[in-house]
């Protein structure tokens, strides 16, 4: 597996983990308001399309309109791989995210889901 490729950077952009975002605020209420909890059951958003891309995958959201970009393959597994995991800390696990590893990719997760990309699946 391979390490998240960005660092953060300054100017309103949140290039978390590989995670970056082009697009600019919308002024709606963000969907990630009820925080990001790696041990709770998470699922892309059904109102996200993911594709996949050479670089990683683009996220649309059809809701909020906004474009993500996901530069690390290793986050576009995950992603997709959630909603076959009982918690984000399994997807992590499953992925052979190492403890060391752990804080970027839980991280790249809690953006996604501040930005709507990913919900919390109903119990």
């Amino acid at each position: 597996m391979s390490a998240p490729t960005s660092n953060p950077t300054s100017g309103g952009r949140a290039p978390a983990a590989g995670v970056r975002f082009d697009t600019p605020e919308t002024g709606a209420t963000s969907p990630g308001d009820q925080g990001f909890d790696a041990l709770a059951a998470w699922e892309l958003n059904p109102k996200v399309a993911l594709r996949p891309e050479p670089f990683g995958a683009l996220l649309y959201h059809f809701g909020t309109r906004k474009l993500s970009f996901l530069k690390n393959l290793t986050v576009v597994g995950i992603v997709q791989s959630l909603a076959d995991h009982d918690s984000a800390e399994a997807a992590l696990a499953s992925a052979g995210i190492t403890p060391a590893q752990r804080p970027l990719y839980v991280q790249a997760l809690t953006t996604l889901a501040d930005s709507g990309m990913i919900t919390r699946r109903a119990a």
